[in-house]
């Protein structure tokens, strides 16, 4: 597969490790409620496949959607990654009812980690994220230490397991904590054009180069704000989730974008995005709606 150039820019986490800041999210290549396997094993295939032939080389995952089927599905389709960065999460399992359930000790995490490394077909990762928070809403992030989860990463970065280390699902207090441990390459929180209570994070974070992945581009929109996206979409002739994804790349260029999909035309559309130029009256009227 030959990724083409792809529309809004590129970031760098780290020294040798530059991403589109387009990216695609693997989460609903699973089953209903990310759990169990796809309906169509092979469509999900093929949305990945597509997606970097699209351009797209930042694809975020976990082994605990499914659990393990759509680390399965990403190595099928894409193995062994030439010139892709597969950025996964730890913090959490599935139960046999498919619960998510915290597990954040040394031990848990470590069989998480060889979890990921065995279901994506690698000695090493290229990021791990540790997902820490949730809350009433289970995107939320939770005060309180993250220092010992964080270092049982660090522990694993040092063994060769690991290449580089981001965090989800916190605070600007726990970015600090977590960054005077050892280097983070990217944050993952919950964020839209609506929800933009990191907008300090998402700056202190630019000046630092530390790449911000915003999740739930239309997460928890109330029927105004909705409506007043919708508006905007249609006299940009685009649909709402184009126009939320255009907003996040021009609102900081350190933030990467992650939307998921199972349909090829989704994933065309919200590829789209990253060529849309948001005129000024259009993102006056957005930004009004926080």
């Amino acid at each position: 597969m030959t990724a083409n150039t792809l529309a809004g820019g590129t970031f760098t986490l780290t020294d040798g490790l530059t991403v589109g800041r387009m990216g695609y999210g693997a989460m609903q290549l699973a089953g209903p409620g990310v759990f169990g396997p796809p309906a169509d094993r092979e469509a999900a295939v093929a949305v990945l496949r597509e997606a970097v032939e699209l351009g797209v080389n930042h694809i975020d995952t976990a082994d605990f959607y499914g659990p393990h089927v759509t680390n399965q599905i990403i190595r099928e389709a894409l193995h062994p990654y030439d010139g892709i960065v597969v950025v996964t999460k730890v913090g959490a399992v599935r139960d046999d009812q498919g619960a998510w359930v915290h597990q954040r000790s040394p031990e848990q995490l470590r069989a998480q980690v060889h979890d990921n490394l065995r279901n994506l077909g690698v000695d090493a990762l290229d990021v791990v994220n540790l997902r820490v928070g949730g809350g009433d809403d289970g995107h939320s992030a939770v005060p309180g230490s993250i220092a010992e989860p964080f270092a049982a990463l660090v522990e694993m970065q040092q063994e060769g397991l690991i290449k580089h280390l981001g965090i989800s699902t916190v605070n600007a207090e726990q970015v600090a904590e977590a960054q005077s441990i050892a280097p983070v390459v990217c944050v993952q929180n919950a964020y839209n054009v609506a929800h933009r209570e990191d907008d300090k994070l998402v700056e202190s974070l630019a000046a630092q180069g530390i790449a911000y992945v915003p999740y739930f581009p239309l997460g928890g929109f109330s029927p105004l704000q909705s409506e007043v996206l919708n508006s905007v979409a249609a006299r940009l002739g685009a649909t709402p989730m184009a126009v939320a994804l255009a907003w996040l790349l021009q609102r900081s260029p350190n933030i990467l974008l992650i939307p998921g999909t199972s349909s090829l035309a989704h994933l065309r559309e919200n590829v789209a995005a990253a060529s849309m130029d948001l005129p000024a009256d259009a993102i006056s009227e957005l930004d009004a709606i926080a």
